[in-house]
């Protein structure tokens, strides 16, 4: 049988440090508990002008979070690989700014 097809994203890894993930996990947990707050407003049906207010904090958790991973990515990720001759790397980053 053959072995089933898997989508590029499955076949990169980056190992982190136990501390590195930590600090990810823990500032994922903090926004999925904003997230849930701001499902509990909009079922109490709360103001929208407070419910905005909370959304932006979501939104700036979020950016925060996507800055000190993609630090973190051009710390190591993209620095070993131009060491290693894989310039490939240094080309995703016009779409990693995008996004």
């Amino acid at each position: 049988m053959p072995e089933p097809k898997r989508c590029s994203c499955c076949e990169k890894h980056t190992l982190r440090a136990q501390e590195e993930k930590k600090k990810l996990l823990n500032r994922l947990r903090r926004i999925e508990g904003q997230v849930r707050g701001l499902q509990a407003m909009v079922e109490a049906d709360a103001y929208c002008n407070d419910v905005l207010t909370q959304s932006a904090a979501v939104n700036a958790a979020i950016n925060a979070f996507n800055r000190e991973l993609l630090a973190e990515h051009l710390r190591t990720c993209v620095t070993r690989d131009l060491k290693n001759g894989h310039e490939e790397s240094w080309m995703n980053w016009p779409q990693l700014c995008k996004n």
